[in-house]
C-alpha cells in the first residue's frame, strides 16, 4: 500500500505565485520529471519544487523515438498517478501533441489534466499561434508554463534535436517569443537547449521565472528528465544532463544532490552548457 512520506506534512506547498516570489528572492527552483506515484513520492521527500509529468514518457517509458505518439488519455493517467505521490511539490502536466491546437481544444484538454489528473499547471510548447491559446487558458484561470527553444513536439520541423537560437536573428526571435508568451499570460517558461548567454538575457528581461534544461546556469531554475539524472536512459544521454546517482547509494541521495547543486549554483556547470 502506498503511504505519503511523513515529511510532506512539514513542507509548505509550492504555489504558482510562490514561484515568482522565489525568482524575486533569487532562490533557485528545482524541477524533475515523474510519471508515477512512487517516483513522485521520491521527489516530494527530496523537497523538489516542481514535478513535471512530461510527454518525455513517450521516449523514456514507452520507448518511442519522439514524444509525438503520447495521447491526452495517457498524460491524464500518468498525471493522476503522480498526483498521488505529491502534496507540497507543484505538479505540472505536459499538454501532448495537438491537444492544444486551438483555444477550445486546449481548454478541454487542460480541464481534463487538472480535474481528472490533478495537475496544478499545464505546459505547452511554442509561441506565435500558441499565444492565443495561452491567453485563452489564462483567461479561464488555468496556470500555463510555456516552453521555448528546442520544442520536442516540433522535432520534424526543426530537423532534429539541435541547439536553438545560435544565430543572431534566431536569438532575437526567441527573445521576442519569450516576451510574447509572458504577455499572453504564461506564469513560467522552460528554455530548452539554447545558448547560456541567450537564456541569461531572457531570464533578466522577464518577470516570470525561467526553468532551464541545457540552457546554462543563469535561469531561475533547472529541470532534468529524472531517468537521465539516475543514469537509467539507454544509449547516449544529452550533454546537458548528469548522472547524479553515480557514486551515491540511493535514489534519494541522487535527488538530494541535484537539488543541493542547483540551489548552490553548482549545476549546471560549463560542461553542461552551450555558449553558441
Amino acid at each position: 500500500m502506498y503511504v505519503q512520506p511523513s515529511q510532506a506534512a512539514e513542507r509548505k506547498p509550492v504555489t504558482v505565485p510562490g514561484l515568482r516570489a522565489m525568482k524575486a528572492r533569487g532562490e533557485r527552483i528545482t524541477a524533475l520529471t515523474c510519471y508515477d506515484a512512487s517516483m513522485a513520492a521520491q521527489l516530494e521527500a527530496a523537497g523538489i519544487d516542481i514535478a513535471l509529468v512530461g510527454d518525455s514518457l513517450g521516449m523514456v517509458v514507452q520507448g518511442h523515438a519522439s514524444t509525438l505518439s503520447v495521447t491526452l488519455d495517457q498524460m491524464i493517467y500518468h498525471t493522476a498517478a503522480s498526483a498521488r505521490g505529491v502534496r507540497a511539490t507543484l505538479l505540472i502536466a505536459d499538454m501532448p501533441f495537438m491537444s492544444y491546437r486551438d483555444p477550445a481544444t486546449a481548454l478541454a484538454s487542460a480541464g481534463r489534466l487538472m480535474a481528472e489528473g490533478g495537475a496544478a499547471m499545464v505546459k505547452l510548447e511554442g509561441a506565435g499561434w500558441a499565444c492565443e491559446v495561452i491567453a485563452a487558458l489564462a483567461a479561464h484561470d488555468v496556470p500555463v508554463c510555456a516552453h521555448l527553444g528546442l520544442t520536442p513536439q516540433s522535432v520534424h520541423k526543426l530537423g532534429g534535436y539541435r541547439l536553438q537560437g545560435k544565430q543572431q536573428d534566431a536569438a532575437e526571435k526567441l527573445v521576442a517569443d519569450a516576451h510574447a508568451v509572458a504577455a499572453a499570460g504564461a506564469e513560467l517558461l522552460v528554455l530548452e537547449y539554447v545558448p547560456a548567454p541567450l537564456a541569461a538575457r531572457i531570464t533578466r528581461e522577464l518577470a516570470i521565472p525561467t526553468i532551464g534544461i541545457g540552457a546554462g546556469p543563469d535561469c531561475d531554475g533547472q529541470v532534468l528528465v529524472t531517468y537521465d539524472l539516475l543514469g537509467l536512459t539507454p544509449g547516449r544521454r544529452p550533454r546537458f544532463s548528469k548522472d547524479f546517482l553515480a557514486g551515491r547509494d540511493s535514489i534519494q541521495a541522487a535527488l538530494a544532490a541535484f537539488a543541493e547543486d542547483v540551489r548552490a549554483g553548482r549545476f549546471p556547470g560549463p560542461e553542461h552548457s552551450y555558449q553558441s
